[in-house]
């Protein structure tokens, strides 16, 4: 079972226009810093204090924004951490309803196999690092990809267009690097 791409842009169109509209504009980076810090509070549980004044913690960038990113990590049950669950969850469910993945594309997809053969520890290292690119740039720069370019755009910001024109100068000519045919 596929979904046609353009019912599917439609579909994610009208997800983000009711995301923006209903709660606020999508942004899924600093929940990887939220996740970190549920982890540290775990693990140290003098990580993350509140008081009568709010949150805090013992590390500065937790305690950046009056608290805010320590209160969130103490109560991951909000909107934001709960959204990337659920984008998690729906790309299981989706995997699932359209029958799973093959033994092929669990270990790497056919276009990676035909470009740099059957090893999947190689695949995974450069989906790290890449993962890790993007989302340490995301962070430098006070965003992510859903942020600046998906809501940014879609609330006709300047720098989301910006973004956008930067994301796909560098994609285009990376990936034709990466999976060059023959």
């Amino acid at each position: 079972m596929t979904l046609n791409w353009k019912l599917g842009g439609l579909l994610l169109g009208a997800v983000f226009f009711a995301a923006v509209l209903l709660v606020k504009p999508i942004g899924v980076s600093t929940q990887f810093v939220i996740l970190d810090g549920i982890i540290a509070d775990t693990v140290a549980t003098d990580f993350i204090t509140q008081t009568d004044e709010g949150y805090s913690s013992t590390n500065a960038y937790m305690a950046k924004s009056g608290g805010k990113y320590a209160k969130n990590a103490a109560n991951p049950l909000n909107y934001s951490f709960v959204f990337v669950l659920a984008m998690v969850g729906g790309a299981f469910l989706s995997s699932m309803l359209r029958g799973g993945l093959s033994k092929e594309e669990r270990s790497a997809p056919a276009i990676w196999r035909a470009n740099y053969g059957d090893t999947p520890w190689k695949r995974y290292a450069v989906a790290f690092l890449g993962g890790f690119v993007v989302l340490y740039g995301a962070r430098l720069a006070g965003g992510c990809t859903s942020g600046h370019m998906m809501s940014g755009m879609m609330q006709t910001s300047l720098s989301g267009y910006i973004f956008a024109a930067g994301a796909f100068l560098t994609a285009v000519p990376t990936a034709m690097l990466m999976y060059k045919e023959g």
